[in-house]
């Protein structure tokens, strides 16, 4: 494990450079600093997967099973996520929010075991399971995109309202257009949710012999997929104010959040 250490080290040494680097052009609108924060960015993203891959080749499972694991699964995520935004979309201030919530997350697995404390069986690691946890990962990532789009809406909806005419404001998308953006992130998160839910479902009542469905973390995902599909049923229907709909959608990160850390009580969803 030492011997790739090094790559996860200078990853988040990296990362901080091209999160400072995005942080002094989000204040001076600096292309300069945009394009070496952005090239900074592509090599930090090469290096996660580098460990990432070193990490699968060294344990005898694909490694999302405990929380270092899936913070850093879910910070290469959002890397990943937001290279791709950013290619087809060129949205600078998205790269930047983005990789402000991936370099916390990533700081956050500093502090935990990079192995699991006690060892992890073949009946944990079955590819139900497995297949599940990705798809809860990734659908969290496009979550998170979604509500940095409701974010950059309800800021823009703000500084329009007080007349603010700042250089910020220019280099925001249109209300339309994040509005819009929120929508698409949301209608690819619900259906991966869904699948990575009952894929759970099945592996549980597959291995389980407990009660899972009364679990917490299993009724508050529940809840946070209800969350996201109700409002894509309102957005559909066109029946709530676009600014209501935006704060909804940060409200329902939120309790995705909660979902994610406060929930981890039950013998098959504790991360220890």
């Amino acid at each position: 494990m030492a011997e790739v250490r090094w790559i996860y080290d200078l990853t988040i040494f990296l990362y901080a450079a091209s999160v400072l680097f995005y942080f002094n052009d989000f204040l001076q609108s600096n292309r300069k600093v945009n394009r070496l924060a952005f090239g900074l960015l592509v090599v930090v993203w090469a290096l996660q997967t580098a460990f990432f891959v070193s990490q699968t080749i060294m344990k005898a499972y694909f490694p999302v099973i405990t929380l270092f694991e899936t913070l850093f699964f879910y910070s290469w995520v959002l890397v990943s996520l937001s290279l791709a935004i950013h290619y087809f979309f060129r949205i600078d201030l998205l790269v930047f929010f983005t990789n402000i919530i991936g370099f916390v997350v990533l700081v956050m697995s500093m502090f935990l075991p990079e192995t699991p404390i006690v060892a992890v069986s073949s009946i944990l690691t079955s590819e139900l399971l497995l297949t599940h946890v990705t798809l809860a990962m990734f659908s969290y990532g496009a979550f998170s995109l979604s509500m940095i789009f409701s974010g950059m809406y309800l800021l823009q909806h703000k500084m329009l309202k007080e007349r603010r005419w700042t250089p910020l404001l220019r280099r925001l998308p249109s209300l339309e257009r994040l509005g819009s953006y929120a929508y698409r992130m949301n209608m690819l998160g619900v259906p991966m949710l869904l699948l990575s839910i009952v894929l759970g479902i099945i592996w549980a009542k597959m291995v389980l012999p407990e009660k899972f469905l009364l679990d917490a973390k299993v009724v508050l995902s529940i809840l946070v997929l209800a969350s996201y599909s109700f409002w894509l049923y309102k957005r559909y229907r066109d029946t709530m104010p676009m600014r209501r709909m935006q704060q909804w959608n940060v409200l329902a990160f939120a309790l995705l959040l909660i979902n994610f850390f406060a929930t981890n009580t039950s013998t098959f969803h504790s991360w220890w």
